[in-house]
């Protein structure tokens, strides 16, 4: 027969609640006891049943991480560290792909049973903040919010890495400025071309409308945009795009309609995924801590579910400029 909390308990000399206590570490359960409970746990080898925690705590030590595209190689990258970081903490990470963020999604996610949600891919106009916000769920936003509901964050700062990179293109003599931006309703999106256009404007330079596009974060998007900037009558000598994903795109199609990178045009990312370093792309892009960044909105989810009056944190990651293979001085044409 399995070992149950009850034999525990009689081994111990300690009532039943206590050996739950006890094994939560609760901290109105003596070191001593919690000490001799464990103790006979190890002895008896006593597993506690998660369904059986959940039941007595009110907790399922369950957080909900949610993307819509696990395809982009931006997603893959942060699963690793959130779920290391949670399972240092005793939580359980659950991995929910959604094609889009809606109402829908968020009546999904309340009805899983999870003690929180990590929210990654949330778009300016996103209901589901505000539904499980309505509903008591705690979340976390990671890299994108929603400025009608706050909540604890953590984000990127661009401003630092786009300046030093727009200094060294005008270094480099360059003048026309392309840029592939992500979609409007994101704000990474939005944040990144305030940063850039401002970074511009520093030197004298903008962006002219027949050189912007704007469209999702993914290889295809990079890949239509740039191939509609080159066939310009004076395409930019260098394109800025809204990220890593979207800059393997440019290259692609740069190469494709018979440009050379970064001789005929240089090629800017964001985000510095690992790829961007292979010998084979060297892209020279604008980088931050992502690792850490994936697990600080671990710790706050956990600080959220555990301290639900703790103030609201916002968490920003600096930029920096990482200069490769893919820029060099402008182009004379």
């Amino acid at each position: 027969m399995a070992v149950t909390s009850r034999d525990v308990a009689r081994l111990a000399g300690v009532s039943q609640p206590t050996v739950s206590r006890a094994l939560r570490d609760d901290p109105r359960v003596s070191e001593d006891t919690k000490k001799r409970v464990r103790d006979a746990a190890v002895l008896l080898g006593y597993v506690p049943s998660e369904a059986g925690r959940a039941l007595s705590s009110g907790r399922t030590r369950r957080i909900g991480l949610l993307v819509t595209d696990l395809k982009n190689q931006f997603y893959s990258n942060i699963i690793a560290p959130v779920h290391d970081e949670l399972e240092g903490m005793g939580y359980q990470l659950m991995l929910h792909t959604e094609t889009a963020d809606n109402e829908t999604v968020a009546e999904r996610l309340i009805a899983n049973g999870l003690d929180g949600v990590i929210l990654a891919t949330t778009t300016v106009d996103s209901v589901a903040p505000l539904r499980l916000r309505d509903r008591s769920l705690p979340f976390v936003y990671f890299n994108r919010t929603a400025a009608y509901v706050d909540a604890d964050a953590t984000v990127v700062a661009p401003a630092r890495g786009l300046g030093e990179a727009v200094a060294r293109a005008v270094e480099l003599g360059h003048r026309r400025i392309g840029a592939v931006l992500g979609p409007s309703n994101t704000s990474t999106a939005q944040s990144r071309e305030l940063a850039l256009r401002a970074a511009l404007a520093e030197h004298g330079l903008v962006l002219e409308p027949e050189n912007v596009r704007r469209g999702p974060y993914d290889t295809a998007s990079g890949d239509a945009a740039t191939t509609e900037l080159l066939a310009t009558p004076a395409p930019p000598t260098l394109i800025f795009c809204g990220n890593d994903v979207v800059a393997y795109g440019a290259l692609n199609a740069a190469r494709r309609a018979g440009f050379d990178v970064p001789r005929d045009v240089s090629v800017v990312g964001f985000d510095d995924l690992p790829p961007a370093a292979w010998p084979i792309i060297e892209l020279t892009t604008v980088a931050y801590d992502l690792s850490g960044m994936a697990r600080e909105a671990a710790r706050l989810m956990a600080r959220r579910i555990e301290e639900p009056g703790a103030p609201l944190a916002h968490v920003e990651y600096e930029t920096s400029f990482v200069e490769r293979r893919t820029l060099a001085a402008a182009a004379s044409r």
